[in-house]
Formats: C-alpha cells, sequence, structure tokens
C-alpha cells in the first residue's frame, strides 16, 4: 500500500478510465498542459495526447455545451470547471439541457458526461475560488450530485462517475486535495449512491459530507474526551439522498447535527434536516440542528476561519441538543399541556 492523496487518487482514476475506454475525453481551462490548477489532471495530456485531455476557452457554457453535444453522440466527457463559482456562467446549460435531456426524449438519449467541481474553502483564497453551490444543484431534478470526501472514495466515485449513463456533477473538496491515505489503486468503495458511517457510535449523530467529514470525525474524538460517543454518517452523495441510512443512524442515536460550510439559510442541510425530522420525529431527543457558513458572502481570506465550521462550534451545537432536559406535565388555560424543559430547545 502507498499513501495516496486525493488529487493523486482523482488523477489515477481519469487516467484508468482514459485508458479503458476510448470515448473517454477530458477537458476544461487549464487542464492540459498545466495539468489544471490543482494538478487533478497533471500528466493526462502527455500520456494520451491532446485530442484526449485538452485545454477549453475561457467560457464555462461553452465547455458544458458541447460536453452536452459530445455526450449526445456516445462519447463520454469529463469536463472541469476551474472553481466552484465559475461554474455559474455554465448554470444554464446544466439546468436547461444537462439535467433535462434523457426526460425530454422520453429516455431515448442518455446523457454521461461529469462536470467536476473543485468546491469549499480553507485554502485562504478568496470569494469566486471558495464557494460552496451544492444547493443549486441538488435543487435540479434529473442531476446526481456526489461529493467524496477520502482518496479512496475518490478514486472509485469518479470511475463510477464516468460509468454512469447520467450526468453526474463531481464537486470534490479542494481543501482536502492533499489529504492522505494508505491505499492501493484500483480500489472499489460503496456505490457512490449510499452513504456510509466513517465512525460509530450512540449518543449523536453528525452528519457531513465533502470538506467537513475530517472536520465532524475531529469534534467525535474530540467529543469521545468530553463524554460523547459521536457517530459519523458521510453523506457522499447529496442527490439521490440516501435516507435509509441516515434515519438508521439517527433512530438509533436520537440527536443529530447537520454540518456543511455552505451558508446555513437556505442550505442542503436545510433539507436534510427536514427529512430526518418528518422521518425520525418520534425517535428524537432532541430538534435537528445545523452548522454551516456564516450567512455572508465568502470572507476574505484571513477571517474564513471564522467562517467555516470547525470543532467548537460543532462541539457547541452537539451541547445544545436537550441531554439534561425532560418532559414536564402540567395545565394552561384548563388544558393539558406537556413542554420540554431542554436547554436546546
Amino acid at each position: 500500500m502507498a499513501e495516496i492523496s486525493l488529487a493523486r487518487a482523482l488523477n489515477r482514476a481519469l487516467s484508468d478510465a482514459l485508458a479503458d475506454d476510448p470515448d473517454v475525453l477530458v477537458y476544461g481551462e487549464d487542464v492540459g498542459a498545466l495539468g489544471g490548477v490543482f494538478r487533478v489532471t497533471d500528466g493526462l495530456a502527455a500520456a494520451f495526447g491532446e485530442d484526449r485531455c485538452f485545454d477549453s476557452p475561457l467560457a464555462e457554457a461553452a465547455i458544458v455545451g458541447t460536453a452536452v453535444g459530445m455526450a449526445m453522440y456516445g462519447q463520454r466527457p469529463v469536463v472541469e470547471m476551474q472553481f466552484d463559482a465559475f461554474a455559474l456562467p455554465a448554470f444554464e446549460q446544466v439546468v436547461s439541457h444537462v439535467a433535462k435531456m434523457r426526460n425530454r426524449t422520453r429516455g431515448r438519449v442518455e446523457l454521461p458526461l461529469v462536470i467536476r467541481v473543485p468546491y469549499g474553502g480553507g485554502i485562504g483564497a478568496v470569494e469566486h475560488h471558495s464557494d460552496s453551490s451544492e444547493a443549486y444543484f441538488t435543487h435540479t431534478p434529473g442531476l446526481r450530485v456526489v461529493t467524496p470526501a477520502t482518496p479512496a472514495d475518490g478514486y472509485s466515485m469518479l470511475r463510477e462517475a464516468i460509468e454512469c449513463p447520467d450526468p453526474v456533477v463531481f464537486l470534490e473538496p479542494k481543501r482536502r486535495y492533499w489529504a492522505t491515505a494508505e491505499l492501493d489503486l484500483p480500489a472499489r468503495t460503496e456505490p457512490m449512491d449510499r452513504a456510509v458511517v466513517r465512525r460509530a457510535g450512540g449518543d449523536v449523530t453528525l452528519i457531513a459530507y465533502g470538506p467537513m467529514v475530517a472536520t465532524a470525525l475531529e469534534a467525535a474524538e474530540a467529543g469521545r474526551r468530553e463524554g460523547r460517543d459521536i457517530e459519523v454518517v458521510d453523506l457522499r452523495s447529496l442527490a439521490p439522498f440516501d435516507e435509509e441510512t441516515v434515519v438508521s443512524s439517527v433512530r438509533r442515536t436520537g440527536r443529530a447535527v447537520v454540518v456543511h460550510e455552505a451558508s446555513t439559510f437556505g442550505g442542503y442541510g436545510a433539507e436534510v434536516a427536514a427529512r430526518v425530522t418528518e422521518r425520525c420525529f418520534h425517535y428524537l431527543e432532541a430538534p435537528v440542528l445545523r452548522v454551516g457558513g456564516l450567512d455572508i458572502p465568502y470572507p476574505p481570506p484571513k477571517l474564513e476561519e471564522y467562517h467555516l465550521p470547525g470543532v467548537d462550534r460543532i462541539l457547541d451545537a452537539v451541547d445544545r441538543l436537550q441531554w439534561e432536559s425532560e418532559w414536564v406535565e402540567g395545565s394552561a388555560d384548563g388544558r393539558s399541556t406537556r413542554q420540554h424543559t431542554g436547554v436546546g430547545a
């Protein structure tokens, strides 16, 4: 086994896909000779030629638009949006064509394309380079939206995304590009549409994805030293949502906190919290809480540590989950009442 970074695992997945399938193409801004700003495509143009891995103009709508045409004619394009916010100029193509082609043609035309998007903060970059726009994509029916948190998942999920007959938005947590793990490649992990339990626990479930999985695991370890037995669920797939794994965990622990980098208001965590509440209401000991980025445009690099969720903010939410509360019977206005006295209520 060798120490493999997430970036290296993604590079190997692209290389193996290009070698195995002549219909696979890789292109985007600076992905050819430069190998991408994060070097995820390093060496691919030299190995497979400029017909299989090449640079595009600085025109994201054109990148996705041409990928739609290629996929309609049987090729499997893998395109890169250089940074998360750079995907927004291509959003009309994604929503109006990528997401709708199968339904528009009553299933006759598949669209096997992958849109790779480095996303999230934590690398000291500025706005447009640090955004978390997953909610825009997950709100669009017709898209699969996935995000790996480990090198093994990076390899396995990207290979599966490229083999998928439907369009996949592949969100890559760039603050974890250089995180390593010991593994042998090629690797095959759980199917990309399934969540996994990264750490077992019995008191509370932390639900995280992408860059926040490692942070949630750090919080779980810190919580253990404070007497909390914390379970961590890595969603991996944001759309579709693996309700079965999440519900099973929360029904066992009775408490849940959703963690993500994106701004909390209207964020993906709101959907998760709503679904958990709907399916686990009679099992919950406390309301489902969310820990996310502040409801502000992404801050300057020196201030991002205050914007991004960290161990202390996660454990503060865990502490507000009504650990010392109880139900109190009473009466008011001639009616019987039952009130929760929890500190986090």
